[in-house]
């Protein structure tokens, strides 16, 4: 689901890891080991592990109905009781009313027999049939041809000498004795025993998590660290909430849409409704082959009972139309937009289990999958469950920027600047991702692990992406039309529409007004270009300078021009920034009128840093920059600064 304009662009970025250069073998096998392992139990332990995770998914379902229980003043074990009572009895009720379908769908099939012999004659006389037993024709003639050869051939070679006849095989006769009331209660139960023990565990287990609910849930608490109880317990509590109402949502949605079917089928003439509809419940639970199959069935009944091909038309339409409106239009007001899950995991987990469990499997893929990225979302050391199969983005917009221009590719930058500048301004985008991006490629260059060649291709990438941006407007996107309210104003939690820009004094919108000098980080000068980019789109003339122009063997041949104010830019310093201190003193030296304004990128402690480098004000975004600077701006378009900026200029003329 999007996230919130006004909760910022991005999602709170993971702390960024950097793997080791090399990692031991131990290291790597100790992963696969476990994996196999639990794969293995997984497979061989089915007979048991099914049924807990069947009652295990019921207790979400269930869980629900036992609190509303509870409210009304009953005894936890009269809850738990009646809940599950009602649910044997459901399931009760449905399997006596498939099985009482299914017989009397047996007893009519001999009745269709007829029907489908025409169907399949008249497809016969149609064009396609024709032109069918023209293909079957030629090849009957191509097959006797040859059979014509070999027996020619045969014949030349003269007939085979006579065999000596086989003696008749004797028929011997086993007589069983008839079987006795063991031997006839063993096959008349043997094919339900399966069955009802895999029910008995599922009642037994389903009766104990809704009974101990409570005491489970601190366990899980413990195993996922008790170090933080308020923020693991939120978290839990938040986990179980969404997926009970993710469970029941699906749940009355299924139902629902196979209630809907069941009626559609029946107005249309199917036989058996019910059966389908039921069918079509049960298959809404397994990811995209459900709904194909819940098709299937009942368009095959309707070509075996209707002579004529408009039932069939009539049942392929319901599904047609029925599927997408129940995906597109009532899951997201159920329970969101997806499952939380990746369609690539979707499809992974449903092989899996299907592997793993068979037809089962298939029918809990979704369910245990969802349970699984929900514990890696909240439990720290399963956190690759949520990486691998959830569908939140794998890498924070930080990384996935510093990648995309560490892999050279700026035009895939490009293409995710865009997605994210659809929730945030330029200026925001600058400040949460590109600045934080150049931070790590800093950090890395300080560690030495980047080459000359990867630095000056880093510093074409960002440069490329700059360029890029430059026509794109530094303000918040508009509201749509639908979100705003009477009075033609955003409602609360959109975002607000972007301020007329103001009016810039001649002298500021000259070209140099504003100086963008960069210290001498490898990027820096690049982030001394974005905010050069920003103040020109507030109407201001901005120039960028490279800290070697104001080295001090070049200091004194430095041109300042129509200079109102000087912004030093950094990434990333570390310790005491001797170099930056010395270049504002040098910077005063040579303009004592021009104020200074520092901008430390990425700085936690502004108040150290203001002290390290002394300076008129000190920044560490770039909002926050451009809003000094458009302060200065307005300061001086005033009168009194008006008046003073004239005696200025008359004693400048007269000395």
């Amino acid at each position: 689901m999007a996230t919130s304009t006004s909760e910022g662009p991005l999602i709170q970025p993971r702390p960024t890891r950097v793997a080791a250069a090399e990692t031991p073998r131990a290291a790597l096998a100790s992963p696969v080991v476990i994996a196999a392992v639990i794969i293995a139990g997984l497979y061989f332990g089915r007979e048991i592990l099914i049924p807990i995770a069947i009652a295990l998914l019921l207790s979400f379902v269930l869980g629900p109905l036992v609190q509303f229980l509870r409210r009304l003043r009953l005894p936890r074990l009269l809850a738990v009781g009646l809940t599950v009572l009602m649910t044997m009895g459901v399931l009760a009720a449905l399997a006596t009313l498939i099985g009482v379908q299914v017989a009397d769908l047996a007893d009519d099939v001999p009745r269709y027999q007829r029907t489908i012999e025409r169907k399949i004659e008249g497809l016969r006389e149609s064009p396609v049939g024709r032109l069918t037993g023209y293909v079957a024709n030629i090849g009957r003639a191509i097959h006797t041809a040859g059979t014509a050869e070999q027996t020619e051939k045969a014949e030349k070679t003269g007939p085979a000498p006579k065999a000596e006849p086989e003696p008749k095989p004797v028929v011997v006769e086993t007589r069983q004795p008839p079987p006795g009331p063991l031997e006839m209660a063993e096959k008349v139960l043997a094919p339900v025993m399966q069955p009802l023990a895999t029910t008995g565990i599922v009642v037994v287990v389903l009766l104990f998590v809704l009974m101990q609910r409570e005491d489970l849930r601190d366990r899980m608490i413990r195993l996922a660290g008790s170090s933080d109880l308020h923020r693991t317990t939120v978290a839990m509590d938040d986990a179980a909430r969404r997926l009970s109402r993710y469970f029941v949502a699906q749940l009355a949605l299924n139902t629902g849409f196979g209630l809907v079917i069941g009626v559609g089928l029946y107005l249309i003439g199917v036989p058996n409704p019910v059966l389908w509809g039921i069918f079509a419940a049960l298959m809404r639970f397994v990811p995209y082959i459900g709904a194909f199959l819940c098709a299937l069935l009942p368009m095959a009944l309707a070509a075996a009972v209707d002579p004529g091909w408009n039932m069939l038309i009539a049942t392929a339409l319901l599904f047609v139309v029925l599927e997408p409106l129940a995906g597109q239009v009532f899951e997201p007001m159920l329970y969101g937009h997806s499952t939380g899950l990746s369609p690539l995991a979707v499809l992974v987990s449903a092989l899996v289990w299907t592997w793993l469990w068979g037809p089962i499997g298939l029918l809990l893929s979704t369910p245990l999958t969802v349970c699984l990225v929900v514990l890696g979302r909240h439990v720290d050391k399963l956190e690759f469950l949520d990486v691998l199969f959830g569908s939140s983005p794998a890498l924070t917009p930080v990384e996935n920027f510093y990648q995309r221009i560490l892999a050279e590719d700026p035009e895939e930058a490009q293409e995710h600047a865009d997605l994210i500048l659809q929730q945030c301004s330029l200026s925001a985008y600058y400040d949460s991702v590109v600045v934080k991006g150049l931070e790590l490629a800093a950090r890395d260059a300080a560690r030495g692990v980047l080459t000359v060649e990867q630095r000056s291709a880093i510093r074409e990438s960002v440069t490329e992406l700059i360029d890029e941006l430059a026509g794109h407007p530094d303000a918040e996107p508009e509201a749509p039309l639908a979100e705003r309210g009477d009075d033609d104003e955003a409602r609360p939690g959109t975002v607000p529409f972007a301020p007329k820009p103001p009016t810039v004094p001649e002298i500021w919108a000259r070209e140099g007004a504003v100086l963008c000098v960069a210290g001498r980080g490898f990027l820096d000068e690049a982030a001394a270009a974005i905010l050069a980019q920003l103040l020109a789109k507030r109407g201001l003339g901005t120039r960028v300078v490279p800290f070697c122009d104001l080295a001090r063997a070049h200091i004194d041949a430095f041109d300042p021009g129509p200079a109102r104010m000087t912004c030093i830019v950094s990434l990333a310093i570390r310790g005491e920034p001797t170099h930056l201190r010395r270049l504002a003193r040098r910077l005063e030296q040579r303009m004592p009128r021009v104020p200074i304004l520092v901008g430390l990128w990425q700085v936690d402690d502004v108040a150290a840093a203001a002290a390290a480098v002394p300076a008129g004000q000190h920044v560490s975004t770039l909002r926050a920059a451009t809003e000094a600077v458009m302060a200065a701006v307005r300061q001086d378009a005033t009168p009194v600064a008006a008046g003073r900026r004239a005696e200025l200029a008359g004693a400048d003329a007269g000395a």
